[in-house]
């Protein structure tokens, strides 16, 4: 163990029910860091990454989520995990930088040295522990995760050029309209806890700013509707691009995969890199078969304990299966994720497909999408309780919940 100036704590942003909208259907049912990928809650993910950084003290889950939500969850994970996790609910949006300082009385309680910060709709292999070793080795207020991405799809995200001798962050800039960099930032962040100082300083600069605008009524009304609230302060574009060049912000850069979870059809595909790395981190989690006494398993796999897979079923590669699921004989899944409670029939096949709660796929149907997960209607997403008759083909379709499909349907939203 560690000296007491060595503690971490480690902040996971999870939003709310207003940024999930892209999440839908899914996140009609359920709050969106709480939806399975490869057999576990998506914020289950960073906190179990979180778990390796020595002298962890604890972990809090900030978001806009009613604290009944996410009760269980929290509970259960640190039982589990055997680390402390709380959730914490903001009264209002406060932006990425200023709901970490809402919360600093309470962060500061364990009187850490370095905060972890992490968005909850990230998928990656969180190299903290390396990542933390870098930051203390630079000597700065933080360290930001990077990658390098495909230069046209740089601009979608957070671009900064870095020095590459120093890794020192030299420029930054929030989705720019002209290519500055292949460099992206991740969304994880190690900072000092001068951080709180550096918000603390945004916020009273703003608040300045507005005193000096109060000269006219007229002023003051124009000013209203180009300002932000004092305490909403952004990480990108309030503390990332006017400290960058400045010596107190650094990169560390993964060469492991990286993903944003926006929409369900990501959440296809980060399940997927989840339970290959499962290999490393979590062999006894994939299952195994031969097709003799259990079902054919091809590739990784992750089948709940109280799911019920017949011996003749073919399940792989990249397909999880959740909690009181059936799975008849000659079933074919392929690339799919299979929610709680659905009972998918003789000689269904569901390829490139989301299967929400409850629901049911009939004899011989077909329930498949494309590897295209950033595509509208790319994977097909059936909500809960959606009933896919016997013999009937559903082909990259997104279904809300309680449809009953007895034709098929192809490039449809069923509403």
């Amino acid at each position: 163990m560690g000296s007491s100036e060595d503690r971490v704590v480690a902040v996971i942003m999870v939003g709310g029910p207003t940024k999930g909208t892209r999440f839908r259907p899914l996140s009609f049912n359920i709050p969106k860091p709480l939806f399975p990928l490869a057999g576990q809650p998506m914020v289950y993910h960073p906190i179990s990454a979180c778990k390796r950084i020595p002298n962890l003290a604890q972990i809090y889950l900030i978001g806009f989520y009613e604290e009944r939500e996410f009760a269980l969850f929290v509970s259960s994970v640190s039982n589990e995990l055997k680390v402390p996790v709380r959730y914490l609910r903001e009264d209002k949006p406060h932006g990425s930088a200023g709901g970490l300082y809402n919360f600093r009385d309470l962060i500061m309680e364990d009187n850490p040295s370095q905060i972890v910060l992490l968005n909850c709709d990230v998928c990656c292999s969180f190299p903290l522990p390396d990542m933390l070793d870098a930051h203390r080795r630079y000597g700065g207020m933080g360290t930001v995760l990077v990658i390098k991405v495909f230069p046209e799809s740089a601009s979608e995200f957070g671009e900064l050029v870095a020095d590459p001798e120093t890794n020192e962050l030299l420029h930054y800039t929030e989705k720019p309209e002209t290519f500055v960099s292949d460099l992206i930032n991740c969304g994880v962040y190690i900072f000092t806890t001068e951080i709180f100082s550096v918000i603390q300083d945004v916020s009273t600069i703003r608040k300045d700013r507005a005193t000096l605008r109060r000269i006219s009524s007229f002023e003051a009304l124009q000013s209203a509707t180009k300002t932000l609230p004092m305490d909403f302060v952004r990480l990108d574009q309030d503390i990332l691009s006017p400290l960058a060049g400045k010596k107190k912000l650094y990169t560390y850069e993964t060469l492991d995969f990286w993903e944003q979870i926006k929409t369900p059809g990501m959440s296809l595909r980060c399940s997927a890199l989840y339970l290959s790395q499962y290999r490393h981190t979590s062999p006894d989690l994939l299952a195994t078969g031969d097709g003799t006494r259990s079902p054919t398993i091809i590739g990784d796999v992750y089948i709940h304990p109280s799911a019920k897979v017949h011996p003749t079923a073919k399940i792989g590669p990249n397909v999880s299966i959740s909690a009181n699921a059936r799975i008849g004989a000659g079933a074919r899944l392929i690339t799919c994720i299979i929610l709680d409670d659905v009972e998918v029939k003789e000689h269904a096949l569901i390829t490139h497909s989301i299967v929400g709660w409850k629901s049911s796929i009939g004899k011989w149907s077909r329930v498949q999408g494309i590897e295209d997960y950033f595509a509208k209607l790319g994977i097909t997403i059936l909500g809960e309780s959606v009933i896919v008759e016997d013999e009937v083909v559903v082909s990259n379709c997104v279904v809300l919940p309680n449809k009953i499909l007895n034709i098929s349907v192809q490039a449809e939203i069923i509403l």
